[in-house]
């Protein structure tokens, strides 16, 4: 798959990749690193050998420089080759960088995380700048921003097979779930969630399936990194806050695929969720570049919502979207409330309209031109000047 150059930037020594299929990891990988030991764990035959004897990584890397990583993808398939990388990093100063599509070995327990000596970095959808000037808000709101979606030639019809097929092969991959029918029932129940607070009982109730069930498929979901929980902040609350989570999955493109529409559902009911969830995750991946930060919500328990916070060291921001064109007062109550109670944050509005301007302390900003804006070396206050 042909990508373009993604702002990635690499950590020195060994670590993990971790994203969903199609984010480009393995390109990414080829092109930077051309010259690395590549093990491929897709190839059947190299799968099957590594398997039987994990020891073999030593002889497939022996006769390559220790001063090039050595590239192992989709390591999940084989997690007993950890303790092999563990024992090179440990006698022969070699360094590795270890890509997957799956947590769900590596986080489950027994598994070598190599002792802390492999930093974990994740990869996701492009963003707005690394697209440039091809970045059509539109198209990504339809379509998405999975490399292997935006490069092909008819997006719609790629996108059907990744939420389908590729679904359906991970998990059967791993064997995570017993009923298919049953895990595709909650996927499209649970893109009803996408950007808003999630409801384990009622995800239960409409799949027919016990809330044990729906909270394992929930763990299926977060594992295969299809789908991330963002929590509440509460930091310092002065108000009664909720407490459960609110639930994106990592794209939208994949968001739109799988959230059945028909004739009763109303177009903002579907596409207020595409764009916040758009948002999320360029936001998400400005702060996988800024681990000192996090990202949460915000929401009283009396209803007042704000749809992003970032916190951290040198950012504090809240941010709220809006599918609309037209600016009203009332789209700034929520942001008012979150600044009465944090004055120290920076609060931003982002929507449809077309100008730029600051209405009672707020920042009001297009939508697509802070996603443009947005990089991992630039702070979230330059995303939001007005310059």
């Amino acid at each position: 798959m042909l990508t373009r150059p993604r702002l990635f930037s690499e950590p020195s020594g060994s670590f993990f990749l971790l994203g969903p299929r199609g984010t480009g990891k393995s390109s990414l990988l080829k092109a930077r690193h051309p010259k690395s030991p590549y093990v491929d764990l897709l190839d059947a035959e190299t799968e099957r050998e590594l398997l039987a004897r994990p020891e073999r990584l030593r002889q497939r890397v022996s006769a390559s420089p220790k001063r090039v990583p050595v590239v192992i993808d989709e390591v999940q398939r084989v997690p007993a080759l950890l303790d092999a990388v563990h024992s090179l990093i440990e006698q022969e100063g070699r360094s590795f960088i270890l890509s997957g599509s799956s947590a769900r070995k590596l986080r489950r327990g027994g598994t070598n995380l190599l002792g802390g000596r492999a930093a974990l970095r994740t990869l996701g959808p492009y963003v707005a700048a690394e697209l440039g000037a091809t970045f059509d808000l539109d198209l990504a709101l339809q379509f998405g921003l999975i490399p292997l979606v935006v490069e092909a030639p008819d997006p719609a019809d790629v996108l059907r097979s990744y939420a389908g097929l590729y679904v359906r092969e991970e998990v059967r991959a791993e064997a995570l779930v017993r009923n298919h029918g049953d895990f595709a029932r909650f996927l499209e129940a649970v893109a009803f969630s996408h950007g808003a607070q999630l409801n384990v009982a009622a995800l239960a109730r409409e799949c027919d399936i016990t809330r044990k069930t729906a909270e394992g498929y929930l763990g299926v979901v977060d594992d295969l990194l299809l789908g991330v929980r963002v929590p509440v902040f509460s930091r310092r609350a002065a108000r009664a806050l909720t407490v459960h989570p609110k639930f994106y999955f990592f794209d939208t493109g994949l968001y739109r695929a799988l959230r059945a529409a028909g004739p009763l559902d109303r177009p903002e009911e579907i596409a207020g969720p595409a764009l916040e969830g758009l948002v999320f995750q360029h936001l998400r991946a400005w702060v996988a570049a800024h681990p000192d930060h996090s990202l949460h919500f915000w929401r009283t328990r009396s209803g007042v919502e704000v749809d992003f916070v970032v916190y951290g060291p040198r950012e504090f921001v809240a941010i709220e979207v809006k599918h609309g064109a037209r600016r009203r007062s009332s789209d700034l109550a929520a942001l008012h409330a979150f600044a009465s109670d944090y004055p120290e944050a920076r609060t931003a509005l982002l929507d449809r309209a077309t100008r730029h301007e600051v209405e009672h302390g707020v920042t009001c900003l297009p939508v697509a031109t802070f996603l443009k804006r947005l990089q991992p070396e630039r702070s979230l206050a330059e995303a939001l000047s007005a310059e």
